[in-house]
């Protein structure tokens, strides 16, 4: 099975650009309308008697659309606004929000925030952002090409997700039933302000097409999954490709079996492992950190991973997945190291969590920018077929199960499925099975990282090869 890549494929995908934000790109509310709002909100907090206030007005919109064996299943559109206040009375703190744009509900939801934080505990943490951390205006970037907004309509969006169902059922004759397809296209802009002296804001768009087809009858039916998502829909893989790509994943998983409950080397297919990734983000995040609910508590500099893996962070990918040009605090943000050679560089921190750490904010309020795990043992030529050659027998695991992980202990758990493996080729599709291992000691034991590296959503990493696990089957 090959990954589909992404050709510019159907006349359906039309791009529709343009340097302003309004009407024009199905929003309701221009750039200075919200300016407008968020400067009114704050003036009104401060006329209360506000020490500080923060405010952000925001707007998204976006048309989602499924079929299923043919036929037009749903079509929803979705259009939602908010207006959120966060106003600061000494060390005491409170937050608000309204859907009503009217300068009398704008009063009302300052005021609840006002009485909020009136009658809320102090907290010497909960401050906005040291002016000194604040991304000005000079420093945003504005070249990060995050809005892309997608002309399209219901008919056309059924009309490419029929073609990807339509390309999985015609793959084989043993793709029986379809669990369907579907296209989505959202967009959304804000602002946001505050009074240690942020202005900011910026629109960006994610569409996608996905398709479920179902392989085989009775007892042996299987069913996976493919998908495609990019902020920009003209670099969205084809119907066709994606629909073909995730019927050959159904079809190779026919005739699964289980298999004896042993211990053996795992390798994680690459959308899988960036949940590795994803776990042990979690487990170095600032509220995990100061909350003491982490099993790397203490970690920074310390060998956590093999020497052998380097995990970057970079805000500033163009159309990435996770960029942006500061973070949800208006904190400016910077490509950094965070794993070099295996010891931790770095924590995952917003404002917050910093002051209780004693540390500094990293810009990582709202979550990680654009990470990227690599191997420096890894080599052009480390395509799957390398990386089962590197797993020689044991499993190769592509779908996984449950949440499973024990932020504490580091304990891991999982229903999983995939391929059993013996010298390197694929003997024969698994099911049914459990696999198990602490984190601690996963990540410790990457032999390999391949260079079969695949995005989903802010991560980019191979697949991974990890040396043991206990597998619990029949």
């Amino acid at each position: 099975m090959k990954k589909p890549n992404t050709p510019k494929n159907s006349n359906i995908i039309t791009q529709n650009t343009g340097a302003h934000i309004g009407a024009a790109h199905g929003f309701s509310y221009s750039r200075a309308f919200f300016e407008g709002l968020v400067d009114s909100a704050i003036a009104h907090a401060k006329k209360l008697g506000a020490t500080d206030a923060a405010a952000q007005a925001s707007e998204g919109c976006g048309l989602s659309v499924s079929v299923r064996k043919g036929e037009l299943e749903n079509v929803e559109r979705n259009r939602d606004k908010s207006l959120g206040i966060s106003v600061h009375v000494g060390q005491r703190r409170g937050n608000a929000s309204t859907s009503d744009f009217s300068q009398a509900a704008i009063e009302q939801t300052v005021q609840a925030a006002f009485d909020i934080a009136r009658f809320t505990a102090e907290d010497p943490f909960a401050d906005l952002p040291d002016e000194a951390d604040i991304a000005q205006p000079s420093e945003q970037r504005t070249d990060l090409d995050l809005f892309f907004p997608w002309a399209i309509t219901s008919e056309q969006a059924a009309v490419l997700a029929l073609q990807a169902e339509s390309a999985a059922l015609k793959v084989d004759k043993r793709i029986t039933n379809s669990e369907g397809a579907g296209v989505s296209a959202q967009q959304s802009h804000f602002f946001s302000a505050h009074t240690h002296g942020f202005r900011g804001g910026y629109a960006s768009s994610r569409q996608s097409l996905s398709v479920s087809p179902i392989a085989g009858k009775g007892k042996d039916m299987q069913r996976d999954a493919w998908y495609t998502s990019q902020r920009d829909a003209l670099e969205l893989a084809s119907p066709e490709a994606v629909g073909r790509y995730a019927a050959e994943r159904a079809l190779s998983r026919l005739r699964a079996r289980k298999i004896a409950t042993t211990e053996c080397a795992v390798l994680f297919e690459s959308p899988l492992a960036a949940g590795l990734l994803g776990s042990f983000v979690q487990a170095i995040s600032g509220g995990a950190l100061y909350r003491k609910s982490s099993f790397l508590m203490n970690s920074l500099g310390k060998q956590v991973w093999p020497k052998h893996i380097d995990i970057a962070e970079d805000p500033f990918v163009k159309r990435g997945k996770g960029s942006s040009p500061f973070d949800d605090e208006g904190v400016r943000v910077a490509a950094r190291s965070v794993v070099e050679a295996g010891k931790v560089q770095g924590y995952f921190l917003g404002s917050y969590s910093a002051r209780k750490l004693g540390m500094k904010t990293t810009g990582n309020a709202g979550g990680s920018h654009n990470l990227t795990l690599s191997s420096r043992l890894t080599r052009p030529g480390d395509d799957l077929d390398a990386m089962l050659q590197k797993l020689g027998t044991g499993l190769f695991v592509t779908e996984l199960m449950g949440s499973g992980v024990n932020y504490v202990t580091g304990d891991y758990s999982r229903g999983a499925s995939g391929f059993w493996v013996e010298k390197g080729r694929i003997a024969f599709p698994v099911h049914e099975i459990t696999i198990a291992g602490n984190m601690k000691t996963m990540l410790k034991d990457v032999l390999a990282v391949g260079a079969d590296t695949y995005n989903y959503g802010a991560k980019t990493v191979g697949s991974v090869l990890i040396k043991r696990m206990k597998v619990a089957g029949s």
